[in-house]
């Protein structure tokens, strides 16, 4: 090597390390899930979050910034500053149509903002929620292209799915699906953890590689349904919204006024439907609505104390003054928890009903580890203040959400708010000007799409700066919406009804935040172009064709993955399965039987087991015998056996039989029926040994946790302690299904769309 060269100057055909350019920041973006426009105390709420609080204080808070009404469409416009549906994932990761707008999947054309930064030096670390994958990839054997570390990040910890219980989460650690740290009865919480393995990833990065800069994508569950947070926490939130969600929706328009977030003339739209006036509502009622938004509101709050903790890190180790922070929702608040809320989802989803008396039983329990609430329609109203509607739908309370960015280096603005359009596919490109990278023309060898998002940089600068220029559409679930040049087209859509029929809303947003004032009567050839450049860009971006079918959409895609397989064989020493990869045993018959060595009278333990403490099944041993739990919204229909196990080898099974199909529940449609009865049957050696009937069943759904051989690994199905490993010699475990299965699509579509 020649004297005074370096390695790389003696040896040019050899790669160089690469250089970031000089200056570029940290980039540490934190995204929450389902939290409304108002939710944060900088937006008007009076919810706790100092720590936000504190960033806007320090730098700018965005209140046109917009996203796409779902989580798995903002994150794929977030991640790539691509619409979502051209780069395929035009609604949910939960299903490949096999349309090209909808796959599920970010499309290779669209480098991730992390693939775009890995040449010039950054690493990447993503820590939370991801659901830009389809479920039915998330397995043990992939495919891990879709994965983070297959789309440009460095390391991962988090989840797959769209949620995932805050006490026994579905953790995977790189492309490896791994046990929780913690449980509820050691003090765990997700949100606690995430931010701990943050901390862990920039500390080390500082430690290995202290000049080279970094993305770490934080990305909770909160405020994500299950509301799960701690209980006296919780309980600190009774006095304050026992006022309910009339008054709560008054006075934080007052505050946002004050505050400037919106203009002084803003009106307050009408109730939602669907939503009742609170002093309409019992005694009961009342109370139980301000425990579940007490859950939702500790969550948040829960959430924001674990910033805190991040904030204090990057400020110790050095790693503040130079990181771009920026805090925002990928949707607004859900309508998922409907107009009476619930303590625990998973019955009703399963046709179970939940009285409010059941519920006003388990007040106590909401936001606990054997809970899955959800709050009422009007709280999500209130969420959303000053805005109409829910997530899911293109008017202001699904695609309008709040945006922090401070970063003390590089923004002198303290405070101050920035009212321009801007929308998530714009994120990507204002992080790459700021950084002073352009797009890469081919990612891995594959040309890119252009990006579709506009950098709004110079506002980060200077408030007068150029409003956003092109058009930009909305679409999910056959809901429609355009802005351009501060007017908005919107359009309502039924379910099943034809989409010739929606009625187009026209609102100058510039004069009327809220939607209020429709101006379709009044400038109805200015509507009329707005709906045709509508359909222009949704050409464009591959929205078409229009499909408001979700409950047969994800019917179908279940059918289409598991295709003719009827039979899986789990061996013992297999990890993990995630639910949507696991035998899909609802609405059939099946058998399940698990080979065995028991050697002892006192063996006992999980051989399967499927779901967590709100729903599911297991099959296992216990005082000798053998038992089936099927958990129904965390009702046990528990079966135990006549006589005890035998010792030596043996076959131990479960037998569901459905019986023939009877009338739907109330309310149901578009089924042809369920069964009017099932029936379980224990086996020992393939012989009887205990019956048990029931109407109940897993119809829509089994859970949204997965599947566990030889133990039950979190919040356990049924009534022993986690994970109740086997003490025997487990072999294997065989689940055989029927052909038959009557699915109700709109059931599992409802199911699914409360998963999300």
């Amino acid at each position: 090597m020649a004297i005074g060269k370096t390695w790389h100057e003696s040896n040019p055909h050899w790669p160089p390390p690469p250089r970031p350019p000089a200056g570029s920041p940290n980039v540490l973006l934190v995204l929450f899930d389902d939290v409304g426009f108002s939710d944060f105390g900088c937006y008007g709420s009076p919810i706790r979050t100092p720590n936000i609080d504190a960033l806007a204080a320090l730098g700018l808070r965005f209140t046109g910034f917009h996203t796409t009404a779902m989580c798995s469409t903002t994150r794929a416009a977030l991640l790539t500053g691509r619409n979502h549906h051209a780069v395929g994932v035009g609604c949910l990761a939960n299903f490949d149509s096999g349309y090209p707008g909808y796959r599920g999947k970010i499309s290779r054309e669209a480098g991730t903002l992390a693939e775009m930064l890995r040449p010039h030096g950054y690493r990447n670390y993503m820590v939370g929620k991801w659901h830009v994958t389809p479920l039915t990839q998330s397995g043990p054997a992939g495919p891990y292209d879709g994965w983070p570390l297959g789309r440009g990040f460095d390391r991962f910890y988090g989840f797959m799915d769209a949620e995932t219980d805050q006490y026994a989460p579905e953790l995977v650690r790189d492309n490896t699906h791994i046990d929780a740290p913690g449980g509820f009865a050691t003090g765990y919480h997700l949100s606690e953890d995430l931010v701990g393995q943050s901390i862990r990833y920039v500390a080390e990065h500082v430690a290995d590689a202290p000049d080279a800069p970094w993305l770490l994508w934080l990305a909770f569950g909160a405020c994500h349904a299950p509301h799960q947070a701690p209980a006296a926490l919780i309980r600190e939130y009774d006095a304050l919204f026992s006022r309910g969600w009339d008054v709560e929706r008054d006075e934080r328009l007052a505050r946002q006024k004050a505050l400037g977030i919106v203009p002084p003339n803003t009106r307050l739209p009408p109730r939602n439907d669907g939503v009742q006036a609170w002093d309409s509502l019992s005694e009961g009622e009342r109370r139980l609505f301000t425990r579940l938004q007490g859950a939702y509101a500790a969550m948040l709050d829960h959430a924001d104390r674990q910033i805190g903790r991040l904030l204090a890190f990057l400020e110790a180790s050095g790693q503040r003054e130079n990181t771009l922070v920026l805090v925002l929702s990928d949707n607004g608040a859900s309508q998922e928890g409907g107009p009476l809320g619930m303590v625990n989802a998973m019955g009703p989803y399963n046709y179970r009903r939940e009285p409010l008396e059941e519920k006003l039983a388990r007040i106590d329990d909401i936001g606990g580890p054997d809970t899955h609430s959800n709050f009422p329609l009007g709280w999500a109203m209130a969420s959303n203040t000053p805005l109409r509607r829910y997530k899911q739908n293109t008017h202001g309370g699904g695609i309008r959400d709040p945006l922090v960015i401070a970063w003390p280096r590089g923004v002198a603005a303290r405070g101050e708010l920035r009212h321009g359009f801007a929308h998530a596919c714009d994120v990507a490109p204002t992080l790459l000007e700021v950084i002073g990278v352009e797009p890469p023309a081919t990612v891995a060898g594959v040309a890119q799409r252009p990006l579709d998002g506009e950098s709004f940089a110079a506002s980060l600068r200077d408030p007068a700066s150029p409003v956003r220029g092109r058009p930009q559409y909305f679409e999910m679930f056959g809901h429609r919406g355009l802005w351009h040049a501060g007017w908005k087209a919107v359009a309502f859509h039924p379910p099943g009804a034809p989409f010739d029929a929606d009625r187009w809303e026209l609102f100058h947003l510039d004069d009327d935040f809220s939607e209020t004032d429709d101006l379709a009567q009044r400038e109805p050839q200015r509507l009329a172009a707005m709906i045709e450049a509508w359909w222009r860009e949704a050409e464009r971006n591959q929205v078409l064709p229009l499909d408001d079918r979700f409950g047969p959409r994800f019917a179908e895609n279940a059918r289409r993955y598991h295709g003719p397989r009827r039979r899986f064989v789990f061996h013992a020493g297999m990890g993990h399965l995630p639910t949507d990869v696991a035998p899909d045993v609802r609405a059939r018959d099946y058998l399940i039987e698990a080979d065995v060595r028991i050697e002892r009278p006192d063996v006992q333990g999980v051989l399967i087991a499927h779901g967590d403490a709100t729903s599911g099944y297991s099959l296992y041993v216990q005082d000798g015998h053998l038992v089936h739990d099927m958990n129904i919204g965390g009702v046990h229909h528990v079966l135990r056996s006549q006589r005890p196990v035998p010792l030596g080898r043996c076959r131990l099974g479960f037998r569901m039989q459905q019986g023939p199909l009877g009338p739907p529940p109330p309310g149901v449609v578009g089924v042809a029926g369920i069964p009017s009865k099932r029936t379980g049957t224990l086996l020992i050696d393939g012989e009887p040994a205990g019956t048990l009937q029931t109407t109940v069943g897993f119809n829509n759904f089994v859970s949204w946790s997965g599947l566990d051989i030889g133990r039950d690994r979190g919040s356990p199905v049924s009534h022993y302690e986690a994970p109740f490993e086997f003490t025997g010699r487990l072999e294997k475990v065989t689940v055989t299904m029927d052909p038959q299965q009557h699915l109700d699509g709109h059931g599992v579509g409802q199911a699914e769309m409360g998963r999300e």
